[in-house]
């Protein structure tokens, strides 16, 4: 009844000499790479394999942050100088980087956090478009002009930076989601400190140290490693830092926003989703089988974007559902760098205890378990943070599992009579991130469209999948307003200014002259 099993990838399967070794990673902080003040470091391990250590990591504290803002601080001074074309034309370089090394990267990211390597490339990939898609707005910064009421006058906008930018990184696309933040706080003239995710640093620093290969100058990015507390609390704190981007949890989300309300700092906040696929009586089966597959199962459902809700209508759902749990058994669990692996491992043992504990709270609420919901421990998985794909029926819109984010692979399926009460029951949760109807009816589609909370709709598409030109972003508890990717990044880090050239020779007093 278990998925698969399939050993873990050996060192010929990975390809690669030097992708077992262990290199000791520093901060960077004004162009040089140093340790934390206090010397203490901590490891990253591979969690399909604990005995695979990637790199050691300094243990930074208040005291590294504040020389790595001060750092940027002194940067920005010439950086916001740059004009913006000559600021893309780095951007682009990193891009190309990016691009020769993706094979080196992505196996590196499969190392640290786990998932497959067909993602981890994607992973690199999403990098390598954001950089692409950002360095073109290096020469599409648009203000707006517009005709003044007043005669011999103009009217304009522009956009200037803000200043030291707080970026704070999850795990989950330790390099595709950086990017969405770095690339666009450059190209709007600002300088940065990132703390990447402690659990999946070597990413993140590794995309800085392609910029910096690009000719970025010093001190325009730095890196500072170490824990939410001891190093994004004071990134979140300090007064020179003028703006944060966090994408995390909700809860970490709102502790941030009230970190911040006091000096009314600027804020950008990806947070947490409790995506739902709905499948309509009309709807292609096999299509929307694998979407579901895909969106649930996909990164080990650890996605903010992940499917974690399947809404089924009663006329499909007898024939769906056996087919949906047949697939699921069947997925292939092991090292994401071998092949023939379909899932990979959660992040981490605690996170795989964190799973483990809602199954056991839906058993209680009175789901029907189909298949999974244990600890995936057959032969060489034992020693990893692996979790059987999990499928519960008979879910009520009340329950704990159908609201409550999960961020693994958990597939809760709810069974409804119309495409109302599909999208009632979609909508009655705390979050707006990502949503997905399977139908033919273009006229059901499209009040799917309209009426459904959340910042992203899919048409016969799984609930996973955002392209780089298009906000990226949810409604309710799943951010406060800002969205990135598309134009629309662009307004997060960038400051409205409005000028007024009056060439009259006169003073004029606008409306009091009417």
């Amino acid at each position: 009844m278990n998925p698969q099993t399939v050993a873990p990838a050996g060192a010929a399967t990975r390809g690669q000499a030097d992708e077992t070794a262990t290199r000791a990673y520093l901060n960077i902080i004004g162009g040089k790479a140093v340790p934390a003040r206090s010397s203490k470091t901590f490891e990253n391990r591979n969690p399909a394999r604990p005995d695979d250590l990637v790199g050691t990591f300094p243990l930074s504290a208040a005291e590294d942050v504040s020389d790595a803002v001060a750092a940027a601080a002194k940067a920005y001074e010439s950086w916001r100088l740059v004009t913006a074309p000559r600021r893309a034309e780095i951007i682009v370089r990193a891009a190309e980087i990016l691009r020769d090394r993706k094979e080196q990267l992505a196996r590196t990211m499969t190392r640290e956090m786990g998932k497959v390597l067909a993602e981890t490339r994607g992973d690199v990939q999403e990098a390598i478009d954001m950089a692409y898609y950002i360095g073109a707005e290096g020469r599409r910064l648009f203000g707006v002009t517009v005709p003044s009421e007043l005669p011999n006058k103009m009217a304009m906008s522009i956009r200037q930076p803000l200043g030291v930018c707080g970026l704070i990184t999850p795990w989950n696309f330790p390099m595709a989601i950086p990017s969405w933040k770095i690339f666009p706080a450059l190209v709007g003239g600002n300088t940065v400190v990132i703390k990447p995710a402690t659990d999946t640093p070597a990413s993140a620093h590794l995309l800085v140290e392609a910029l910096a290969e690009a000719g970025l100058p010093d001190g325009v990015v730095n890196v500072v490693h170490g824990s939410g507390g001891a190093v994004g609390v004071p990134i979140v704190m300090h007064p020179d830092v003028k703006m944060i981007s966090f994408t995390g949890s909700s809860e970490v989300g709102k502790d941030i926003a009230a970190r911040c309300a006091p000096s009314l700092k600027r804020l950008s906040l990806e947070l947490g989703g409790k995506n739902a696929q709905i499948v309509m009586d009309d709807a292609d089966l096999d299509l929307a089988l694998e979407g579901v597959l895909w969106g649930a199962f996909g990164t080990t459902g650890q996605r903010c974007t992940a499917t974690s809700r399947l809404i089924v209508t009663k006329g499909v759902r007898e024939a769906l559902l056996p087919r949906l749990v047949d697939r699921a058994m069947k997925l292939r669990l092991g090292d994401g760098l071998d092949a023939a692996v379909d899932v990979g491992p959660v992040v981490n043992t605690k996170a795989r205890d964190g799973i483990h504990a809602y199954v056991e709270i839906g058993k209680k609420e009175g789901a029907k378990l189909l298949c999974g919901g244990s600890f995936a421990e057959e032969g060489s998985l034992k020693a990893g943070s692996f979790y059987h794909p999990t499928i519960f029926d008979q879910v009520t819109p009340k329950m704990r599992i159908a609201r409550e984010e999960i961020f693994g692979p958990v597939l809760a399926v709810l069974t409804v009579s119309s495409l109302d009460e599909a999208v009632r029951v979609l909508n009655d949760t705390p979050y707006g991130l990502s949503s997905s109807i399977y139908t033919r009816d273009v006229n059901a589609a499209m009040r799917a469209v309209r009426d459904i909370e959340a910042g992203i709709t899919y048409v016969n598409g799984p609930t996973i999948g955002a392209e780089v030109q298009l906000p990226f972003g949810g409604v309710k508890e799943t951010g406060n307003g800002h969205r990135e990717g598309g134009p629309t990044v662009i307004d997060a880090f960038t400051e409205w200014k409005s000028v007024y050239i009056d060439y009259s020779g006169k003073l004029q007093k606008a409306q009091i002259d009417r």
